[in-house]
C-alpha cells in the first residue's frame, strides 16, 4: 500500500494536478490532493513516524483508522480565548483552502486554558499526509501550502522515510507508593467535606503515576495493544517528535455534522469487583452531567436537547452509565462554539462547574498533556467531532506518565475511589506491558 503511494507520488501527473488545483491561490492558502489506495485492512501503526509530528485517530469497532504525519499547517493557542483564536484562524484557513473530496485537521486541548508543558495548551494542524483506510478502502491526502508546490513532493517523501518499529518496552519494577495514595485519599476526604458545605455537588479529582522501562516507549505498540483490547473506544495520539500524548476514550464531548448536534453524558464506573453499575452514586454522578450538558447545549440550539437513555457502555475492563443527547444548532453555531459551552462537562470537572474548577484550582489540580482536554478532527466544511481525552498516557524517552481521575460526591468513599483510579490506570498498564500486540495490520 505504501509503495503503491510512493509510486503516485513519482507519477508526473500528481504535480500537474497541483497546479491546477493551486490555480492563482495566494502562497499561503492551502492545498489537498486526494489519492485512492485501493482496498486493505490495515490500521496504519507500521508507518508511525520516528521523530516528526503525527496524529492517531481509530475507531476499531468501526474499522475506522486515520494517521496523520507531518504538518502542512499548524495553529497554536492558550487562555482563556483559546477555542476563539482557534475557530477564528481556522475558519481563515477553511477560506482559501483548496482541495479534493474531504480533507481534515486534526485538534487537542489541555483540561486547564492556563496551564503548560510539553504540548501546547491547544493545537490545530492539517497534516501533510493523511493516511485513511475506512472498512477497508484505503487513500491518502497530500496537503501543502501554495507557495511550497515546488518542495511538495519532497516534503511528502520525507513524511514517508521513516517510519518506527513497534516493539515491546520492559518494565522497570515500581516501587510501593503507599504515602501517594494516602495523600490521594486525604484529597479526597477534604472534597468529602467541602461537598458536604452544600456549596459543591461534585468534584473530579485526578492521580498521576510514574512508569519506567528499560527503553524508550513505543507509541505504535502501545496503540496496536489498546486497539486490539479497546475495540469499543476511541484511540488516539499526538506526537510531536518527543513527547507522544495517546489513550483510549469511550466519551465523546461533541460531535457536529451539518447542524445537529450530538454530545455524551459519561459517568459512573463500575469493573469486576466493584459495586453495580446502578447503584445509586453512580447514578447521581451520570444526572449531574446530563444536567449541565443540557444546559450548556440549550442556549446553541432551536429547542430544548433531547436525551436518551443510560444505557451501560464497555470500556474494556471498565463500564460506564451514558445517555447520548442531540439537537439542532442555531444558524452560524461552529464546532468550537460548542466545544468552548461544553468543556469541561461534570464527567471531568465537578458540578457546579464554576465553583468546582475554582475549587480545583485553590487545591492546585495537576493535569498532565491534554487529560481530561480534548481530541478532534474538523473538515473543511465545518463538521467534526471532539472525545474527551480519558485513559491516557504521556510518553517522554522511557518515562509514561498514566492520569486518570473519579468523581466525588456525597457518600463516596475515599478508599473505592482510589480503587476505581487504580480500575482505570489499568487500561494503560495493560497497553504499556510487554506483550506482543495483535491489532497491528500492515500496510506496505
Amino acid at each position: 500500500m505504501i509503495d503503491r503511494l510512493h509510486r503516485q507520488l513519482a507519477a508526473p501527473e500528481l504535480l500537474n494536478r497541483l497546479h491546477q488545483l493551486a490555480g492563482g491561490a495566494p502562497a499561503s492558502a492551502p492545498l489537498s490532493l486526494h489519492l485512492d489506495l485501493g482496498k486493505l485492512d490495515t490500521d496504519w501503526l507500521d508507518q508511525l513516524p520516528g521523530g516528526l509530528p503525527f496524529w492517531y485517530r481509530a475507531l476499531p469497532a468501526r474499522n475506522e483508522f486515520r494517521l496523520g504525519i507531518g504538518h502542512a499547517f499548524q495553529l497554536a493557542s492558550a487562555g482563556a480565548n483559546r477555542f476563539a483564536a482557534l475557530d477564528s484562524a481556522f475558519a481563515g484557513l477553511c477560506q482559501h483552502w483548496r482541495h479534493e473530496r474531504r480533507p481534515l485537521a486534526f485538534a487537542g486541548f489541555a483540561f486547564d486554558a492556563t496551564s503548560n508543558g510539553p504540548l501546547p495548551n491547544a493545537l490545530l494542524a492539517v497534516p501533510a499526509i493523511l493516511l485513511e483506510s475506512i472498512d477497508g478502502a484505503c487513500s491518502a491526502t497530500l496537503s501543502i501550502p501554495a507557495g511550497r508546490i515546488g518542495q511538495a513532493v519532497a516534503d511528502w517523501q520525507l513524511c514517508l522515510s521513516s517510519p518506527a518499529r513497534p516493539y515491546a518496552a520492559e518494565l522497570l519494577e515500581r516501587r510501593p507508593e503507599t504515602l501517594a495514595e494516602r495523600a490521594w485519599v486525604a484529597r479526597v476526604n477534604i472534597a468529602l467535606r467541602d461537598i458536604a458545605g452544600g456549596h459543591i455537588d461534585k468534584l473530579v479529582l485526578a492521580r498521576s503515576r510514574k512508569i519506567k522501562a528499560s527503553r524508550s516507549f513505543s507509541p505504535a505498540h502501545i496503540l496496536g495493544c489498546l486497539v486490539g483490547q479497546q475495540p469499543d473506544s476511541l484511540i488516539y495520539a499526538h506526537g510531536n517528535g518527543q513527547q507522544t500524548f495517546l489513550g483510549a476514550t469511550p466519551e465523546r464531548l461533541v460531535r457536529l455534522t451539518d447542524r445537529r448536534v450530538d454530545a455524551d453524558a459519561l459517568a459512573g464506573t463500575a469493573w469486576p469487583g466493584s459495586m453495580a453499575l446502578a447503584e445509586q452514586k453512580n447514578r447521581r454522578e451520570q444526572a449531574f452531567v446530563v444536567h449541565a450538558v443540557c444546559t450548556a447545549l440549550a442556549p446553541l440550539c432551536l429547542a430544548p436537547p433531547e436525551v436518551g437513555a443510560a444505557r451501560e457502555h464497555p470500556a474494556g475492563e471498565l463500564r460506564h452509565l451514558r445517555s447520548r443527547i442531540s439537537a439542532t444548532v442555531k444558524t452560524g453555531t461552529t464546532l468550537f462554539d460548542l466545544v468552548r459551552t461544553l468543556h469541561p462537562t461534570p464527567a471531568v470537572g465537578g458540578f457546579p462547574v464554576a465553583p468546582a474548577l475554582d475549587w480545583l484550582s485553590d487545591h492546585q489540580e495537576q493535569r498532565h498533556g491534554w487529560y481530561s482536554g480534548g481530541f478532534g478532527q474538523l473538515s473543511a466544511d465545518g463538521s467534526g467531532e471532539f472525545s474527551v481525552a480519558l485513559r491516557s498516557v504521556l510518553l517522554d524517552g522511557n518515562t509514561a506518565e498514566l492520569q486518570a481521575g473519579a468523581g466525588i460526591v456525597a457518600g463516596s468513599d475515599a478508599w473505592l475511589e482510589l480503587a476505581e483510579t487504580e480500575a482505570k490506570l489499568g487500561t494503560m498498564l495493560t497497553a504499556l506491558s510487554p506483550t506482543e500486540p495483535n491489532a497491528i495490520r500492515h500496510s506496505r
